[in-house]
């Protein structure tokens, strides 16, 4: 009896360290280019709920668009045991030694919004379609203005996905136009507004900017109104933003291609639980991307993001 005794013991102790060590939490890592973006947040927050509800922890940091800041918390984030990281990378050539750490401390990497340059190096690329998110907005700029025009882009030329918006856009807006100017606006309002505003001074007759995403396009959009050019001059983004479709049924920002940053959130997550149970992804997984002007804007409200 004593024998059987024992044993019992020692099996209700094997299950309790089993359930115990079930029962430990996982920490994932989650960086991007800014925290400053809307986009960005709402796609974090989408990653975190999916995270949190499965009792796991998810470790965030925010580079300020400084590559130096970023590999320097993706090592912290190393160190403090992650084991996926939802990587969205400040500039798609430097985060290699990022990457390179990540490899030799067999990290998955799920890489979300914008490719690294060395895919090789991350178990999936998750992205918006970002080609076709440009390429409908020059349709929309070609069909606004059929006779053509001067056009100028505030474009992010270290982040992958804005140069593939850049070449979508000028597919789908033809052989009409003339861009006057392309300049780096970093996908921000504060940098794109006297940018914008020293390109309108020089370009009275411009028709239209195209900026790489909705923040940069608020900033294009109060150059055009402090010149007195709102209704004059068009304004088109990407992103689909809450503010950027609240510009749009005010009659500012013209049209915007939108993305869903919930749903990329989401299939980042569903994409990490099967590389974690060891099941093979796509190497490229792309979400749709659709058009926001004032013919539909109110099907997808203000209030929140799609």
């Amino acid at each position: 009896m004593k024998k059987w005794a024992l044993l019992a013991c020692v099996m209700a102790a094997v299950i309790a360290t089993g359930v115990a060590e079930a029962a430990t939490p996982r920490k994932f890592g989650f960086t991007c280019m800014t925290m400053n973006n809307p986009f960005f947040t709402t796609i974090e927050s989408s990653v975190r709920r999916e995270v949190e509800k499965d009792g796991n922890i998810l470790i965030t940091y925010d580079t300020k668009q400084d590559i130096a800041t970023q590999i320097n918390q993706v090592e912290d984030m190393i160190n403090q045991g992650i084991e996926l990281l939802f990587l969205c990378p400040v500039d798609s050539d430097g985060i290699l030694p990022a990457l390179d750490m990540l490899a030799g401390a067999k990290i998955p990497v799920i890489n979300f919004d914008t490719d690294v340059k060395d895919t090789d190096l991350v178990e999936t690329v998750l992205v918006s379609n970002n080609e076709h998110a440009g390429f409908i907005v020059g349709q929309a700029l070609a069909k606004k203005f059929p006779n053509g025009g001067k056009i100028a882009i505030l474009d992010a030329p270290y982040a992958e996905a804005c140069v593939i918006r850049v070449n979508g856009f000028k597919k789908g807006m033809g052989d009409k136009f003339t861009i006057v100017s392309q300049q780096n606006g970093k996908g921000d309002i504060g940098e794109s507004l006297p940018i914008a505003e020293a390109i309108l001074q020089t370009n009275s007759d411009l028709v239209a900017f195209f900026c790489v995403n909705d923040p940069s396009a608020l900033g294009a959009l109060s150059a055009v109104e402090g010149a007195g050019l709102r209704g004059k001059v068009a304004v088109y983004g990407v992103d689909g933003s809450p503010d950027a479709k609240k510009s749009i049924k005010e009659g500012g920002m013209t049209a915007t291609g939108a993305q869903s940053p919930i749903g990329i959130g989401v299939e980042c997550v569903k994409a990490g639980k099967e590389i974690m149970a060891g099941k093979k992804v796509e190497k490229e997984i792309k979400v749709p991307t659709f058009l926001i002007d004032a013919s539909n804007v109110d099907e997808y409200g203000i209030d929140g993001w799609q």
